[in-house]
């Protein structure tokens, strides 16, 4: 049943708004927007800042653990083939039990031949460990042990003396306490920072919600005036985005009050049309009728007030203006106009000529075909031999030019021909209207027809209609 349909769909609707909360504020949208999708933003800044300042630490243990593996090398001196290095270098760090920072050298087969007084805390597991690392020569090897919390860059060397190689493997050994602890603090900072950075953007993006969507306020306080009657149209200065939607807005304001006004204007027009035909009623009721002939004058006044009702209910509900309309094709509706005239006149051989058709008409579709197809036939009518068909249109207007080389339409004869039921010439058939309807539903838009001499020698008839945007 159609009952039960719906309270399904009104159930399911109301079940799927309490799960998923949208707000009713573009402001409250797109505040909500940003405090959901910026932390992810700074997120990914932060994780990339991070791993940055991770990598330039590193960078830096390495570096300075290559020095002190050059200051060890710069030490050392080769004694009857063996590695001969001093007790104490250069680098006090390396003769402090505790200082974090040792130095070993292991023979080609892993014995340690040499080692800092630094590194006595070692234990013989991680020594052997050590050892066991044996870059190829020309290259390094350094390495962050998070388990052990040390940095170890291991070097080898290959010193030839006599066509003989001697191959040592010098260890650095650097605690990572001092770099954790600046990791930290900087990841400190950075996030503080990026946590501040994130409430001051939430903060501006608030400020810039309101001054951006002021204008929707104030478009929405306007529409109040126009409602309450204190403004007859939105008159404030918008910006371009919203200006398109206010003056269509205002066209369609002014639409509905001329269509109020017709409304209006009908009902006097309806109201003085019945009084005659009352009238005639009331007067028969003293007059000596039978009573066939009184019910035939009832009768005859009847259809005519039915069809005075009628006509002006026509006129009332007929649209004005259709500014919100969809845009409609020129070149489609003269088109088929033209190929079912070409049927109607084809013994005439007329030639067509179109130009700059690809516009749109911002109306009703049979508006558009009401007033083409009334001048488009009134110029295959006229015509000798050629139609020329032209039109132009700028943001706002849309110009139509109907030519034909026929008769041309004088200045004086423009009144005329303009007037419901008038003709020029008699000859060919025809009720005289299509003028006068197209000027009719041309005023409906706001727009203009003018009447000229067109340059193949017969009329031209230009209208002036609101222009479609796509």
């Amino acid at each position: 049943m159609a009952w039960a349909t719906d309270l399904r769909w009104k159930l399911l609707n109301s079940w799927f708004k309490g799960i998923v909360w949208v707000p009713g504020s573009l402001q409250t949208r797109l505040l909500w927007a940003s405090i959901v999708l910026l932390p992810i933003l700074i997120i990914f800044a932060g994780a990339a800042l991070q791993r940055a300042f991770e990598g330039s630490v590193i960078a830096s243990e390495r570096s300075q653990a290559q020095l002190h593996t050059y200051a060890i090398l710069g030490s050392a001196e080769l004694v009857d083939g063996a590695l001969v290095l001093p007790r104490r270098l250069q680098e006090p760090r390396f003769s402090q039990v505790q200082s974090g920072l040792s130095g070993l050298v292991f023979d080609a087969v892993g014995l340690m031949r040499w080692q800092s007084e630094s590194s006595a805390l070692l234990g013989e597991e991680f020594i052997q460990r050590l050892a066991a690392i044996q870059p190829d020569p020309g290259s390094s090897r350094f390495q962050h042990l998070k388990s052990d919390s040390v940095y170890v860059y291991v070097y080898p060397l290959v010193w030839e003396i006599e066509s003989k190689e001697y191959r040592y493997t010098i260890a650095i050994v650097h605690s990572d306490a001092a770099s954790m602890e600046e990791l930290r603090a900087f990841q400190t900072q950075l996030w503080g920072w990026l946590i501040a950075v994130y409430l001051l953007a939430i903060l501006l993006q608030f400020v810039i919600l309101r001054w951006g969507l002021k204008p929707l306020q104030s478009l929405a306080d306007d529409l109040s005036s126009i409602e309450k009657g204190d403004a007859e149209k939105l008159a404030g200065v918008y910006p371009q985005e919203v200006q398109r939607v206010t003056l269509n807005l205002n066209r369609l304001i002014e639409t509905e009050r001329k269509q109020r006004e017709r409304y209006r204007n009908t009902l006097g027009d309806l109201a003085h049309s019945l009084k005659t035909p009352l009238a005639v009623i009331k007067g028969a009721a003293t007059e000596s009728h039978t009573l066939s002939s009184y019910r035939r004058l009832v009768d005859e006044q009847g259809d005519r007030m039915t069809q005075i009702v009628q006509y002006q209910l026509s006129r009332a509900v007929k649209s004005k203006g259709k500014a919100l309309a969809q845009p409609v094709s020129l070149l489609l509706a003269v088109d088929r106009i033209v190929n079912a005239l070409n049927r109607v006149y084809a013994a005439k051989g007329i030639e067509i000529e179109r130009e700059g058709l690809n516009q749109f008409f911002a109306g009703d579709e049979r508006d558009l075909m009401e007033m083409l197809g009334n001048l488009i036939e009134n110029a295959f009518k006229y015509c000798e031999q050629a139609v020329r068909i032209t039109a132009n249109a700028d943001e706002e207007w849309l110009e139509i030019v109907i030519e034909n080389d026929g008769r041309a339409i004088s200045n004086e004869e423009h009144s005329v021909v303009l007037e419901r039921g008038a003709r020029l010439d008699t000859s060919k058939p025809g009720q005289g209207i299509g003028l006068a309807v197209v000027t009719d539903i041309v005023s409906s838009y706001d727009g203009g027809v003018e009447i000229g001499i067109s340059e193949l020698g017969g009329a031209e008839i230009r209208l002036r209609l609101p222009a479609g945007q796509v």
